[in-house]
């Protein structure tokens, strides 16, 4: 395969001066580890790869979703298990479908060789306020250009007041609680931004920050004595479902979530979209591709038609709970933790070259603690064809930088709302930066 460039733009200006300003008091973790995370840059895209950007993405989350139910109601709780890596105290609240699709993010390498989906991040996706909010102040403030998230801001009020209007009918008060760690500036402005799109709903919203929060078992969750009914939480269930109360070990996390599995406390994103998010459920989607005319015979219909498979031997890279199909045929590729993030627990295998021996480049930044690390490799791994990411060139504090362009496009409810571009090493990190994103026909 050929390596790509995508060009990027400097807007001539310092870092301070194109994010130190208003924007600031929205996203003012523009720095984050002692470094510009926000480049005063700009990534150029063009219409036509935007054009199907936005319609692969939108089918891409019809074919999650898709899979997802066949996944709830066809495949057994030791599947779920023992493939997916969910807990067992959380099978009855994932299997709850919900017909709403949530806030999710897909991951894409966009090159010269086409679109390839890599990951969907569908229980706690962030890089919400950089690409609904900073990437237009950017844009409009020191350019004129226009940038491809316009619609994102409205789909997030849109997609949240209609989880308060499910849950509020069946029986909740209509009232919406946003949680995070209070500590970690990121996803807080991330929540308090996503608060703010509902509280222009008019529906009643309130902070909440997890360290405030009490469980009463058998009767809800609250805060400062006020129960909550309906809960957006940044903070990921796989953390959640470990949670215990320092000193006496209560098991608060499994408290919160049988709450939930009770009908008295309405979780957002939906806890269905776990099984998404485990990686687990792209093996299982390549899976169900590659036998999708055994599947009569079990569920007594065909899951996917012509143009679903078509659309899924387009966009989605060959995944595998097994190593064993990449190393027989000697083909490159990904080992990913299932619940990793910000590329921990993944890393990259070349494969045996001509002495014998492996090549494998990790996700690790530097000063990163360890026992972080150990929680992430120490999980179950599926292994996904690798695909190489667009190289770009672009000046930071520290000088030039030579990295890779990660595209995050975000779904909301189905809909295509915009795009997080990042640039970061070979396997995206804490440590990438984002790069606001234009339009080429602007220029």
């Amino acid at each position: 395969m050929t390596k790509t460039q995508r060009q990027i733009v400097s807007l001539g200006l310092s870092q301070e001066e194109v994010y130190g300003g208003k924007t600031s008091s929205v996203v003012p973790y523009h720095r984050m580890y002692g470094k510009a995370y926000c480049l005063p840059s700009v990534a150029i895209y063009s219409p036509e790869e935007l054009k199907e950007l936005a319609s692969a993405s939108e089918a891409m989350d019809r074919l999650f979703r898709k899979t997802l139910r066949f996944i709830q109601r066809y495949l057994p709780d030791s599947y779920l298990i023992r493939q997916l890596d969910i807990s067992p105290s959380l099978l009855p609240l994932v299997r709850k479908e919900i017909p709403l699709g949530g806030i999710t993010r897909q991951d894409w390498i966009m090159g010269e060789e086409g679109l390839k989906i890599i990951e969907n991040n569908a229980d706690t996706p962030t890089g919400i306020p950089e690409a609904a909010y900073l990437e237009d102040q950017v844009l409009k403030n020191h350019t004129s250009w226009k940038g491809p998230s316009g619609k994102l801001e409205g789909l997030l009020g849109e997609e949240l007041a209609a989880f308060a209007a499910y849950y509020a009918e069946a029986g909740l008060e209509p009232s919406v609680t946003f949680s995070c760690y209070d500590w970690h500036a990121e996803d807080r402005f991330n929540t308090l931004y996503l608060m703010e799109q509902l509280r222009r709903k008019n529906i009643s919203v309130h902070y909440a920050p997890l360290e405030e929060l009490d469980i009463v078992p058998g009767q809800g969750l609250f805060h400062n004595g006020r129960k909550i009914g309906i809960w957006y939480r940044l903070y990921p269930l796989e953390y959640l479902i470990e949670d215990r109360e320092e000193g006496s070990g209560f098991q608060v996390g499994e408290a919160l979530l049988d709450l939930a599995a009770e009908g008295k406390l309405g979780i957002i994103n939906p806890p269905q979209n776990f099984i998404m998010q485990s990686k687990g459920f792209l093996a299982t989607l390549w899976s169900l591709h590659e036998r999708n005319h055994q599947t009569p015979e079990f569920c007594g219909f065909t899951l996917f038609d012509r143009k679903e498979q078509e659309l899924i031997e387009k966009y989605c890279l060959p995944a595998y709970f097994s190593s064993e199909p990449f190393e027989t045929e000697n083909i490159p590729f990904a080992a990913k933790s299932y619940w990793g993030r910000e590329g921990k627990g993944t890393e990259i295998i070349k494969g045996p070259d001509e002495d014998g021996t492996a090549d494998a480049v990790p996700a690790r930044e530097d000063g990163e603690d360890e026992d972080i690390l150990a929680y992430y490799n120490q999980q179950p791994k599926i292994y996904q064809k690798f695909w190489p990411m667009p190289e770009v060139q672009v000046d930071t504090e520290q000088g030039l930088y030579a990295g890779c362009l990660l595209t995050g496009a975000f779904v909301v409810g189905g809909r295509f709302g915009g795009i997080l571009s990042r640039i970061g090493g070979r396997i995206t990190g804490d440590g990438a930066y984002y790069c606001p994103a234009a339009i080429l026909s602007s220029i």
